[in-house]
């Protein structure tokens, strides 16, 4: 059974950092891809990152537009942990942030993971 733990959300200025973590158990964690997504009040689940392996030691990432150059994607696989830094961010950044994991070959859509956290709350002030 994998489960995703995330933690490092809070409230935050407008134009501040955190950084979001997700400690995994359970699964090969190495070959994963692993996702970010969010959710604010009243809207859909959407995709902001996510980070595959593409072959031994390399690992690709993509990002949503709004939060390219902002937001970076990492991973720690002696950890088995993936990281969101978040930098300047906006109001419009606030939602629910969620950790997710799988095989599936869409890393945008949520029916591209099989495993997901319970989330974590990010608030931007303006």
């Amino acid at each position: 059974q994998v489960q995703l733990v995330e933690s490092g959300g809070g409230l935050v200025q407008a134009g501040g950092s955190l950084r979001l973590s997700c400690v995994t158990s359970g699964g090969t964690f190495n070959t994963y891809s692993m996702g970010w997504f969010r959710q604010a009040p009243g809207k859909e689940r959407e995709f902001v990152a996510a980070i595959r392996w593409s072959g031994g030691s390399t690992y690709l990432t993509e990002y949503t537009d709004s939060v390219k150059g902002r937001f970076a994607i990492s991973r720690d696989n002696a950890k088995r942990t993936v990281y969101l830094e978040m930098n300047n961010l906006k109001p419009e950044d606030t939602a629910v942030y969620y950790c997710a994991a799988g095989y599936g070959t869409n890393r945008r859509s949520v029916y591209g993971y099989e495993y997901w956290g319970q989330g974590t709350q990010v608030t931007v002030s303006s």
